[in-house]
């Protein structure tokens, strides 16, 4: 009796242990929205259960920093931007990059037409509106390599903090603004303006684009077989979560939807955010292009005396994880 007792409690324990391992936490950089579509996509068609994980999906916030969530503990997995992340790497946390969803960046400024802006040398003197908590980081390098000041004056750009909305330029506080292309650049669209008022200035288009969106790990937890195991299958179930979003984008723009909580969002303004996720998704099939990360990394370096990361990182990406889960 008492070896049958010690035999089961054996097997709890072990059933418990095998729970465990298969408990995965991802810590989103935003709100649900379809910006992680892919994410919603494979917990709601059952790939991650197809790979026996059991996933939680944590939203982000103003007031959420990914990278903080990580390091304490507070989840496997963040999505982060590469400036952001490699900054936060050079500073003592050791976070890796084990997959890279998104192929293009989104990010761009979109400026009143009639400010008379037609290029990157007329922000000179103007107001421009900027994401901070990591987000700034792109702009500022844009800035430094253009050799425009971000003091203010005459000669350079005066940085407005921007919050995560487009008041500032609705109410002509700044002359250009932060925006992503599947979100911001829409809501000034709903908001009555005609694009023809508008100017806008990709990252992509000016060669200052940075990656976006990647999953990052602790470095630590990458020593561990069992959480590389994990890993590949997350990565592998997630990505096939994201091909299906981007093929069947009104069917994932509802899934999104439905994981709302805060009802805060509308089917209209996710099926249009679905949209344009697709087309920055398009192209990856979650592996990181080493030309992709050389030129993030170069971007950031070339910042003058005032570069978003002093040296080029070494360890900061691996591909055994997409290796693995890719092939």
């Amino acid at each position: 009796m008492r070896l049958t007792m010690m035999t089961a409690g054996l097997a709890l324990a072990a059933t418990g242990a095998l729970a465990q391992d298969n408990d995965v936490t991802l810590q989103l950089q935003w709100v649900t929205q379809a910006q992680f579509a892919g994410y919603y996509v494979a917990q709601d068609k059952g790939y991650y259960e197809e790979e026996g994980l059991n996933v939680t999906i944590l939203p982000g916030g103003p007031d959420i920093a990914p990278p903080q969530v990580l390091a304490g503990g507070g989840a496997d997995v963040m999505l982060n931007w590469m400036p952001s992340a490699l900054s936060a790497r050079e500073k003592g946390l050791p976070v890796v990059n084990i997959a890279q969803p998104f192929k293009s960046s989104g990010l761009m400024l979109t400026c009143w037409k009639d400010t008379g802006i037609t290029g990157v040398e007329d922000f000179r003197g103007k107001t421009i509106g900027v994401w901070f908590f990591g987000n700034e980081y792109p702009f500022l390098s844009w800035m430094s390599q253009a050799g425009i000041p971000t003091e203010g004056g005459e000669d350079g750009v005066t940085v407005l903090k921007q919050g995560f909305n487009v008041d500032p330029l609705l109410q002509r506080q700044a002359d250009c603004i932060s925006t992503m292309t599947y979100n911001e650049y829409g809501q000034v669209l709903d908001a009555g303006v005609n694009p023809d008022e508008l100017v806008t200035f990709k990252y992509e288009d000016q060669g200052v684009a940075t990656l976006e969106d990647g999953m990052w790990v602790l470095e630590e937890n990458l020593e561990d077989p069992a959480f590389v195991d994990k890993m590949v299958r997350f990565v592998r179930a997630s990505m096939k979560g994201w091909k299906d979003a981007e093929a069947n984008p009104a069917e994932a723009a509802q899934i999104v939807l439905d994981n709302d909580e805060t009802g805060a969002q509308s089917l209209e303004a996710q099926e249009r955010m679905m949209t344009e996720v697709a087309l920055l998704t398009a192209g990856s099939n979650g592996a990181l292009d080493e030309a992709d990360y050389q030129r993030t990394v170069e971007t950031l370096l070339a910042g003058g005396s005032d570069p978003v990361i002093a040296a080029a990182p070494e360890g900061a990406w691996t591909s055994a994880i997409t290796d693995q889960a890719l092939n």
